[in-house]
């Protein structure tokens, strides 16, 4: 995005992480999966892993996890593909006019 001030991948992965309850935060950067096509950049994975941790605080016992699958590519239209088989699946489409009233709370109401 030429010309605009973006952080890096790492730098958003670590800051979604933050703003999580420090409970799961362990567990979110030993999970963290990549998918799509767009993440089989060769050395992608590796990269992402050496800098989030640069970013983690030393003396965090955690650790960094980064699951690259050889099937990424295709993971993502394979997930909605499942999600979209459900039985359930049409009771959790959300409008605009759905969201438009209740807001991102509607998404917690109607799908978990």
């Amino acid at each position: 995005m030429l010309g605009m001030d973006i952080v890096g991948i790492h730098e958003s992965i670590y800051n979604c992480v933050s703003k999580c309850d420090v409970d799961i935060r362990r567990d979110l950067y030993e999970n963290i999966l990549l998918s799509g096509g767009s993440t089989m950049l060769p050395g992608l994975g590796d990269r992402l892993h050496k800098e989030i941790t640069t970013l983690l605080n030393p003396r965090d016992p955690g650790r960094v996890r980064v699951i690259s699958p050889d099937d990424r590519k295709y993971a993502v239209w394979t997930g909605s593909s499942v999600l979209a088989g459900l039985s359930t699946f049409p009771q959790m489409c959300i409008s605009m006019q759905e969201y438009d009233e209740m807001g991102p709370e509607i998404v917690h109401k109607k799908c978990f």
